[in-house]
Formats: structure tokens, C-alpha cells, sequence
């Protein structure tokens, strides 16, 4: 998951830098949703 994230970031760099803004807000968001969704489980993973 923390992969998919990184993807969405790299992603979101790339269309930022061509000038895509809604694109790049778009993939910014997802990954920022899921790197928030890691954290959580690898929380849960080292407190259970």
C-alpha cells in the first residue's frame, strides 16, 4: 500500500511539472489518502 502511494506521488509530481493541475490534485489526494491508510495499519500491526 505504501508502494501504491508512492506511485500516486511520483505521478502527481509528473503531471504537476506538465501542467496538469487537476490531474495532479487528484493523484496527490489518493495518495495522500492512502499513505494515511498505511499509517494507521502499520500502528494497529505494531500494537496488536
Amino acid at each position: 500500500m505504501l508502494q501504491y502511494s508512492i506511485y500516486f506521488i511520483i505521478a502527481a509530481l509528473i503531471f504537476g511539472i506538465f501542467g496538469f493541475g487537476r490531474i495532479a490534485s487528484g493523484f496527490a489526494s489518493i495518495a495522500k489518502i492512502l499513505f494515511v491508510i498505511f499509517l494507521i495499519l502499520a500502528v494497529l500491526s505494531f500494537i496488536l
